[in-house]
């Protein structure tokens, strides 16, 4: 059993868990072959959706999470996990709707979960890039310039997966300047080789320690 499996049977196991189901590609019935970048998806039904997403955290933390976080854009609740690898977890909650969030807005109590989020985006391009979903890229990067690269003062939108992590990277590390505060490196670290851009140290603002 592998740590994505690890964490839906940790999940499965609390006491207000209906079930977990395998979904996606990775399900025995999935519609296309995964790749080994792939989300793991998860349905997870509840008995008290509150409690259960109160407890995941707890549940996560001894796998060792790169990052955390409640999916912004989806329509239902979705908690998503990045492990070391990466390997990326969505744990799908389909009894929850809800509505996307608007566009990011940009201030020093946002920028870190902006940059999870970037990241997390970025990973599932990575892996549809490599199934050859290339429409699918293209329409991901429109939507990611409005909701998220947009905010941050990039205008143009990025014709490839590079062009988004550079100017993403550009525009973020001029926001750490100005507020004076760095957001950890270690999911960067994780995700970025895969998009194919070194991280220039150019890019990179003096003073701030990682």
């Amino acid at each position: 059993m592998g740590t994505a499996e690890e964490i839906a049977a940790a999940v499965a196991d609390h006491p207000l868990v209906r079930a977990v189901e395998p979904i996606g590609s990775r399900a025995p019935d999935g519609f296309r072959a995964a790749t080994e970048l792939s989300d793991w998806d998860f349905a997870v039904s509840v008995e008290d959706f509150g409690e259960v997403a109160g407890d995941l955290p707890r549940l996560v933390a001894p796998y060792d999470p790169v990052a955390v976080q409640w999916d912004p854009l989806g329509d239902h609740a979705c908690y998503l996990v990045v492990l070391p690898g990466p390997v990326k977890v969505d744990l799908v909650f389909p009894e929850v709707a809800r509505r996307p969030n608007p566009p990011w807005r940009v201030g020093p109590d946002t920028l870190p979960a902006i940059d999870v989020h970037f990241w997390c985006w970025t990973l599932g391009l990575v892996a549809k890039r490599r199934h050859g979903m290339n429409d699918r890229v293209r329409g991901e990067l429109l939507r990611m310039s409005g909701h998220l690269l947009a905010p941050l003062g990039v205008r143009e939108v990025p014709s490839s997966l590079e062009e988004a992590a550079t100017r993403y990277l550009r525009a973020r590390d001029r926001l750490e300047t100005r507020y004076g505060q760095p957001v950890p490196r270690r999911l960067e670290g994780e995700i970025l080789p895969l998009v194919g851009t070194a991280h220039d140290d150019r890019y990179r603002p003096s003073g701030l320690s990682f």
